[in-house]
């Protein structure tokens, strides 16, 4: 070997160590008698982190993944493709094979599958939905083994500190448990059509895009909302969500079923945002002006007075309904998301300003025509 490549070996060798030495690692040679250490026995696992497991693992099978696909056209082609929209979640609601999702998941899609826990996947046909409470009912046709519908709490009962559980498939990471309790009752959201959405649970537990439309379970594994909603600057979970609450699901769902629609408990009478924020900010009084009332109607049969205009334009207002059963109503979506929490047929007691005095009168609520 000539001096000159001895001097090169020298110097890498030199290189080496010096550069190990800075860097703080130091090669000692190898072990042969090198084993993985031993295990550390566990014991058991702790009662909460068993009850966990265990609601997981009985509702997993009654969560389902839900992939979304719209159709869009080649202007130089005239070709139509279908192409992902998006995905999120949902859950069985009955043994006909119903699933339950937000609306805002499957809004402006043309189609969506429905997958299962255990891989199945399945084409599912719309049967009906409601905007205004982020509700949309889709429908599989499962032939054997049908997943088992999630158990239904309520929501009225609930309280703050309750532990809640999230089961969806955020950022289509499938089948994703997260967990925490509930951090507010009562809250709402702005929804479709002027209307808002009430009584909104918020939760701490981790919701995500993709989540929209899974189940948000009680400690027994009970459904007591559908995951809806996120406050995020980001995007991200940020610890404010909010789901639609099992009671309200109760009640919308079934009408989505029978009539592909929700037909929503209405007094019969005319009213407009906008003229309303008017009046009531000119007039300095709050509430719902009544500005027609419907022949026929629940509102003409207790007598209420709708709103004039005189030959020259002057309007003259009429009732203005300021409480639904001594809860206030000062805008007509609070109006509308009252008379929301009843059912057709229900009576309800309006507190009506009319004029300088105030009256209280007895409302049969009707389907909205």
């Amino acid at each position: 070997m000539g001096n000159a490549k001895k001097a090169g070996i020298s110097f890498f060798l030199f290189l080496a160590s010096t550069i190990a030495a800075l860097s703080g690692w130091y090669f000692s040679g190898t072990d042969a008698n090198a084993a993985p250490r031993p295990v550390t026995p566990r014991g058991e696992l702790h009662a909460d982190e068993k009850a966990t497991i265990e609601l997981f693992e009985k509702s997993k099978a009654s969560v389902v993944f839900i992939s979304t696909r719209e159709k869009v056209v080649d202007l130089w082609t005239r070709n139509v493709f279908s192409v992902p929209r998006g995905t999120g979640s949902g859950f069985i609601w009955d043994e006909d094979g119903h699933v339950i999702t937000n609306f805002h998941v499957i809004q402006g899609a043309n189609e969506a599958r429905v997958r299962l826990a255990d891989g199945r996947d399945y084409k599912a046909v719309l049967v009906g939905v409601s905007p205004s409470h982020d509700i949309a009912v889709l429908k599989i046709a499962v032939d054997f083994k049908r997943p088992p519908p999630v158990p239904i709490g309520e929501s009225a009962k609930l309280r703050t500190g309750q532990k809640v559980y999230a089961i969806g498939n955020p950022f289509g990471l499938d089948w994703t448990l997260t967990t925490g309790i509930i951090s507010a009752m009562d809250r709402s959201l702005p929804g479709e059509n002027g209307t808002q959405i009430d009584h909104l649970i918020q939760t701490d537990a981790a919701i995500n895009p993709g989540n929209s439309g899974g189940p948000l379970l009680d400690s027994a594994g009970r459904l007591i909302g559908i995951n809806t909603a996120i406050y995020s600057p980001s995007g991200a979970s940020a610890g404010i969500g909010f789901a639609v609450p099992v009671d309200t699901v109760n009640r919308v769902v079934p009408e989505l079923i029978k009539h592909g629609k929700y037909l929503r408990p209405s007094l019969g009478i005319g009213f407009d945002e906008n003229i309303n924020d008017k009046l009531s900010e000119f007039l300095g009084k709050k509430g719902v002006f009544v500005l027609k009332v419907n022949r026929g109607s629940p509102a003409e049969k207790a007598g209420l007075k709708p709103a004039s205009v005189s030959p020259d334009g002057a309007v003259t207002p009429g009732d203005i309904i300021t409480a639904v059963e001594g809860t206030p109503v000062e805008t007509v979506a609070k109006l509308m998301s009252r008379l929301d929490d009843f059912s057709i047929g229900s009576k309800v007691k309006l507190t009506v300003q009319r004029g300088a005095s105030k009256t209280e009168v007895q409302v049969t609520l009707e389907a909205q025509r």
